[in-house]
């Protein structure tokens, strides 16, 4: 077989932005690449099916998962071919490829090690684990010669970022032997990636050659109006006992930890600490590690050397008080970076590890594994589970088409006696159904849909018995739920397997089961029912790509329902003795930096991130947390106002813009605080003025009235004037340069950004990393209500905005260890110096050609600075310096990427 079947033709009409990409398709080949971002919904597989049927290749096409691998297949089969079963030039076989070829990145990999284990499970490529799994040339090349003999001329890569490294190697040999045809589809490219991993993924995939955005598909009508709520909970009593127990254990070890004398005797022996100024090269090199030794041994009582002050560059120094984050990083460098007495370093490791804060060789002490497993898998969620399904049922009666995604069946609460009342002590398929089977009237049409257990409503039979002979499969076994009466159990068999899902989604679709509870194994990827209006994810086991795949399932349009919306729902269990709200808010944060939505305020924008809900800052009240709920359930129950919210804020934009955000870095309103910085320079100006003039003009005349005898002449007087105005600047000046220093701390960045951002456009344009014509490029910086400023790169390539975006992050971050510093300085009134450390970014710190440029740009965009290289003796110092003062600061707020219409 040497093509695809002529007369192959997908059924339905294609959408515009499909089309588009498809008409453009010869251009974006030039390169031999064709690289899609598209989220989910947006048809991405047909489009990528319908490119390999163009390119007319023999093809193989590599998914994340088994689940997603069958869907490429089944989508094939059902909407190209036009039929329920397999033709025989399909493979799933690395190993035995054929003229179509799908198969996994784990799959190509395992059989590049020769291994199988593509049929193993459901598990996400990031997820799941094959460390044992060695890359074989011998091996390799087999696999490669299979697939040459095969003549695979295309590959189509499905979510091809965040893979093991070992999978990459698979592949790019793969790449590199075939010479193929690459076809690079991602719902979630990974721009918080390093440069050297983003340039990897690139590689792989080409430049992006076109972007399919949320907003663009629900300006299009392909995704619905739709909206994420978090549902917050208290841990259990039992659980709050536990986790407080843990804590008091942490802080016990902690206080264990700096009683330690021999590891106190280890650090004073320590070459760094004993001759610091002939270590200068691994400080230079260690500036953390470093720091952390010094505050331990300050904590601990001992006296710092003004020595070490003197290597920090900075006498004044304050050295900061010892905390979990610090001792972590001196526990981390001693245990595993260290080759002082093994003995003892091996009894402080297992010592960590048996208070439960060692993971995988990372220490950490305010990330404790049983606390944080405690709380992602609270049984409190079981509640807010009940409480969001009464509020769903109660706003939209029986509308509701409700699904329930978690990571675990639990089948033994399924028990065959008569009554069940065994208590649900863990969150799982059958607990939420039992929680909502005994809570719930007894008609609620609740189903369970899993791999290995089945459960439907006894009043959905009828239509259940319609589905099986309309699939021709004349007999089903059922059994009423032992008990309860009101559901019934099937059983599946081999006939029954291949449509059961699709019949029970059939039976969801229709109403006959109002809310379906799944795996998010089965259900989570690659599972469609347009239905859906209400999404609870009780899954806590994942990445943010599976994160965002399920919520995919929630935003599809139904041709039925015009009017359709869907309201998205995340649980999270607050750590009441975490200020932040603990690690199972933090999660879900970073989760959210890959949903992008619209915002819940009276002037609607669509970004991407948690900012956009508004939610307090930090939980330290159950009352706080039951309002932020009532808050949810309100916004929750006006799916108009939803709509209208969408239809607003597509108005504002035309495109969905990745850019950089600086937080403003206060809880304040960001109006108050500037005007509050402001007015208390002015006003402290003023009154210090004022009231200083008065006493020191009252004290200067009452000196002048006692000594009236003594100013004989005009020149006495002029020179009494001068001493007196010399010692009122004295006392003055120093209020007046704290006071004003102070705003000047506080002023706004906006533009101190927009001409950083021109230094670094023309320097990135002088070394040809941005090849666009200047002409047609744009520095944009914008500032919100909230007092974040907003940076982004108008007219260029999307390769090119993501360099600009991760240089900008470099520049204005925390410096870490580059290669070349600018100290800018900056003036107020021309009396105030006041300087600041900024890393020149890795792409222009190469080269000293290339820093220099970036120097000289500066000084013509934003003013005057100092370009130090950090490699020599001096300018190792000024970089501990630097990095010294930004790690003891007490806040600091990073920079962070998003998506924002625009």
């Amino acid at each position: 077989m040497k093509q695809f079947p002529t007369d192959i033709k997908f059924k339905y009409p294609w959408r515009s932005y499909q089309q588009r990409v498809l008409q453009e398709l010869e251009s974006h080949l030039n390169d031999n690449h064709l690289h899609i971002i598209a989220p989910p919904g947006s048809g991405k597989t047909i489009l990528g099916i319908e490119v390999a049927l163009r390119l007319n290749k023999p093809t193989l096409i590599l998914a994340p998962t088994i689940a997603i691998r069958n869907q490429w297949i089944q989508r094939f089969c059902e909407l190209f071919l036009r039929t329920k079963s397999t033709p025989n030039w399909i493979s799933i076989n690395i190993k035995e490829p054929k003229f179509l070829t799908v198969s996994t990145y784990q799959g190509l990999h395992a059989a590049c090690s020769g291994k199988t284990i593509e049929n193993k499970d459901y598990k996400i490529a990031e997820e799941s684990s094959d460390d044992d799994l060695q890359f074989s040339n011998t091996t390799a090349k087999t696999i490669i010669e299979g697939l040459k003999k095969e003549k695979i001329s295309t590959i189509v890569v499905d979510e091809a970022h965040h893979l093991k490294n070992a999978w990459w190697k698979s592949l790019t040999e793969v790449k590199k032997n075939l010479e193929p045809t690459i076809v690079g589809l991602t719902a979630t490219p990974p721009y918080d990636v390093s440069y050297n991993e983003w340039q990897r993924y690139i590689e792989l995939n080409g430049p992006v050659d076109a972007e399919i955005s949320v907003p663009e598909l629900v300006l299009e009508n392909d995704l619905c109006p739709h909206q994420d709520y978090i549902m917050f909970s208290y841990p259990t009593p039992e659980e709050g006992s536990k986790i407080k127990e843990y804590n008091n254990n942490t802080q016990q070890l902690f206080t264990q930890i700096k009683a330690d004398t021999i590891l106190k005797s280890k650090l004073l022996a320590l070459r760094c600490y004993i001759q610091p100024l002939q270590e200068l090269e691994w400080i230079y090199s260690n500036i953390e590690n470093y720091a952390a030794i010094l505050i331990y041994l300050n904590a601990v009582g001992v006296e710092i050397s003004p020595l070490h002050l003197d290597v920090i560059g900075d006498k004044n120094f304050k050295i900061p008080e010892l905390n979990y984050e610090w001792i972590e990083t001196l526990l981390t460098f001693y245990i595993y970076h260290t080759d002082e007495d093994k003995e003892y370093r091996e009894l402080l490791l297992n010592k960590l590890k048996r208070n439960g804060v060692v993971n995988r060789k990372k220490i950490s002490f305010a990330q404790h594994q049983k606390r944080n497993k405690l709380l992602s898998s609270s049984i409190s969620k079981l509640e807010s589970i009940k409480e969001i399904v009464d509020f769903e049922s109660l706003s939209l009666g029986n509308d509701l088409r409700m699904v329930i995604l978690t990571d675990y069946i639990r089948k033994e609460l399924l028990v065959s006696t008569p009554k069940n009342t065994l208590p649900l002590t863990s969150i799982g398929v059958i607990p939420i159904f039992e929680k909502l089977r005994r809570t719930k009237n007894l008609s609620s049409k609740i189903g369970v849909l899993t791999g290995s257990i089945i459960i439907i409503p006894f009043t959905a039979l009828n239509q259940l018995d319609y589905y099986c002979k309309l699939y021709k499969i004349d007999t089903i076994a059922t059994t009423p739920l032992s008990y309860d009466p009101n559901f019934l159990v099937i059983k599946t068999s081999e006939r029954l397997k291949q449509n059961i899902v699709h019949i029970i989604t059939q039976l969801f679709q229709e109403g006959h089961i109002e809310i379906l509870i799944g795996t998010k194994s089965l259900l989570g990827e690659g599972w469609d029912a347009p239905a859906i209006n209400a999404l609870i994810l009780a899954s806590f086991v994942g990445s943010y790509v599976l994160s965002n795949q399920m919520r995919g399932r929630a935003i599809r349009t139904q041709k039925s329902n015009p009017l359709k919306t869907g309201n998205i729902w995340h649980l999270v269990c607050v750590d009441v003795l975490d200020n932040d709200g603990g690690v199972d808010y933090s999660l879900l944060k970073r989760r959210f930096k890959a949903f992008v939505g619209v915002s819940l305020d009276s002037n609607p924008r669509i970004e991407n991130g948690i900012d956009r809900l508004h939610l307090p800052t930090n939980f330290t009240t159950a009352k706080q947390i039951f309002d932020v709920n009532q808050k949810m359930f309100a916004c929750a129950n006006n799916r108009n106002q939803l709509e209208l919210s969408w239809k607003k804020a597509l108005e504002e934009g035309i495109t969905l813009i990745e850019e950089i955000k600086v937080p403003f870095p206060s809880q304040q309103n960001y109006k108050q605080v500037t005007s509050l910085y402001f007015n208390k320079t002015i006003a402290n100006l003023s009154a210090f003025l004022v009231s200083g003039i008065a006493t020191f003009g009252e004290t200067i005349l009452e000196i002048a009235l006692r000594n009236i005898n003594r100013i004989k002449t005009l020149e006495h007087l002029l020179s009494f004037v001068t001493v007196a105005g010399i010692a009122g600047i004295a006392i003055f000046g120093r209020l007046l340069y704290r006071t004003s220093s102070l705003y000047l701390k506080h002023r706004d960045i906006s533009k101190d950004i927009k001409s950083i951002g021109e230094a670094l456009l023309a320097s990135l344009i002088n070394n040809h990393v941005i090849k666009t014509p200047r002409e047609k490029l744009v520095v944009l910086t914008s500032q919100d209500e909230y007092g974040a400023v907003f940076c982004h790169l108008e007219g260029a390539s999307t390769f090119e905005k993501s360099v600009f975006i991760t240089s900008l992050s470099e520049i204005i971050d925390t410096i870490d260890n580059p290669r070349y510093v600018i100290i800018r300085k900056a003036t107020l009134f021309n009396l105030i110096d006041q300087k600041d450390f900024h890393a020149v970014p890795e792409l222009l710190g190469k080269q000293k050609s290339l820093a220099t440029n970036f120097e000289s740009n500066w000084k013509s965009y934003v003013g005057k600075c100092k370009l130090v290289f950090t490699r020599n003796i001096e300018g190792r110092k000024i970089l501990l310096k630097s990095r010294i003062h930004s790690l003891a600061a007490s806040f600091q707020d990073k920079s962070e990427r998003v998506n924002t219409w625009k």
